[in-house]
């Protein structure tokens, strides 16, 4: 893996190849391994370790990049001198600022590195993952069950030196175990990850998962329609991850936010409080965004109003000078914006949902629930209407009937349109927040929701 000082050394050697006013790198890197399941047998496994140098340049308001993976001389000119001549391409972008400094960009957060970096997860081995995934096996095999799954590990990089003294460098691992388990007529599924592979307790996750195809087996079938359901934390952050790109503050001035004409309006229920924190210790990431500037804590919505949207440096300026100006709420560069030159500006990606006053467990929410659905994760979700931030998708995996404050049985999986600022409306209990992923949004740290009239259109035949 590159190290900061070799880095270091990169980037001098590219500053004095280049002609540019300015010269920005941003270095990535990963040495990432994987084990796959099927059948419950190991089908694959492989390893990759890659590192990437993207060199931007700047010629008086004009900019553009280009990639190197070969950091010899001649690829790095190369490199380089495409970078210039693409930059020499455009007009002059008059919104363009100079790169920030060390002081602009302010100090990235040191105590995030403690939290991100573990040798006992830079340490495991195909052997070690191999030996994981048996067990795994031997959960599926004692229930008769047929699993597929992954289980992986990887530690990266990310670090970004500028001709302004800015450097920035940033190092972390990351565990993560999917593991699906198939029965006749029903499945179950688990996903879960974290920097520190200590955190991940595989056996739980595949009993969990064989727990829940055993016991929705056989589904009925009921009428589809507005039904009170309980989302585990991945079913949860699937769905309500596809309105933070909306966070944005080049969204507003694209006007294709559902957040325009609401910022400072009450838009959720008083429960939901959320924020972006890099900096909160079950995350994971970099404390920089792809301009090396520090990022801070936001929060983004409080006791269900809409309070602010995220910026980045150029994006923040231009708010300033725009007609919304006055009704966005606070304007700053809050250090979410993605690397230049880019058509997205910024988004918030470490999203944190507060805790509520009397948090409830899965189990407590079941209980107090007369009729309802208890969901286990939801897949294909798209969007239908951008504004209202209505979404259609289907549940998969575990889903299951609630009666009389108990589970049931299995259910048919359902397809639901449901506008995300109704079902934030409608959260009657959450659970103590956790660090959660899916596979339609990216991580975060969120509770389990209990929500009322969910709204079910369809219901498929498996």
């Amino acid at each position: 893996m590159l190290t900061r000082e070799r880095a270091s050394g990169i980037f001098d050697r590219i500053r004095r190849f280049s002609a540019a006013d300015e010269v920005e790198v941003l270095f990535t890197g990963s040495h990432f391994a994987l084990t796959r399941f099927a059948n419950n047998t190991i089908h694959q496994n492989v390893e990759e370790e890659n590192c990437l140098a993207s060199i931007r340049t700047n010629f008086g308001g004009r900019t553009a990049r280009a990639t190197a993976n070969q950091f010899d001389d001649e690829s790095l000119k190369r490199a380089v001198e495409a970078s210039e001549s693409l930059a020499r391409v455009p007009d002059p972008d008059p919104d363009l600022l100079p790169m920030p400094d060390a002081n602009d960009a302010g100090d990235a957060d040191r105590n995030v590195r403690a939290t991100r970096f573990f040798e006992q997860t830079a340490a495991i081995t195909p052997g070690d993952r191999a030996n994981v995934v048996g067990q795994m096996v031997g959960v599926a095999d004692r229930h008769k069950l047929t699993t597929a799954g992954i289980y992986s590990t990887s530690e990266s990089l990310e670090g970004i030196f500028n001709s302004r003294g800015l450097a920035r460098w940033h190092t972390q691992t990351l565990a993560e175990i999917s593991i699906t388990m198939l029965a006749e007529d029903s499945s179950g599924w688990q996903k879960l990850n974290s920097p520190d592979v200590c955190n991940l307790d595989p056996l739980q996750l595949a009993e969990t998962a064989a727990r829940k195809a055993v016991e929705s087996a056989r589904p009925r079938e009921i009428p589809p329609g507005k039904y009170t359901v309980v989302l585990e934390p991945s079913a949860a952050l699937d769905i309500v991850g596809f309105m933070f790109w909306d966070y944005s503050g080049m969204a507003i001035l694209d006007q294709r936010s559902f957040l325009n004409d609401r910022i400072g309006t009450k838009l959720f229920g008083e429960n939901i409080n959320i924020w972006d924190d890099a900096g909160h210790p079950l995350q994971a990431g970099s404390p920089f965004d792809g301009e090396g500037v520090r990022r801070q804590r936001v929060q983004l919505v409080e006791q269900g109003v809409v309070k602010r949207v995220v910026y980045a440096r150029g994006t923040a300026a231009k708010m300033k000078k725009s007609e919304y100006a006055n009704k966005v709420g606070a304007i700053e560069p809050t250090g979410h914006g993605f690397p230049l030159p880019n058509e997205m500006g910024e988004m918030p990606q470490n999203i944190v949902f507060g805790a509520p006053e009397n948090p409830q467990s899965v189990e407590q929410m079941i209980a107090s629930t007369g009729r309802g659905i208890l969901v286990t994760r939801l897949w294909y979700i798209r969007e239908v209407d951008p504004y209202e931030k209505i979404v259609t998708g289907m549940t998969r995996d575990g889903t299951f009937r609630i009666e009389n404050g108990k589970v049931q049985g299995g259910l048919r999986n359902f397809r639901f349109n449901q506008s995300l600022i109704a079902m934030l409306s409608n959260v009657e209990a959450m659970s103590v927040p956790i660090r959660a992923c899916g596979e339609e949004s990216f991580d975060m740290v969120v509770p389990a929701m209990k929500v009322r009239e969910f709204n079910f259109t369809e219901v498929t035949k498996f």
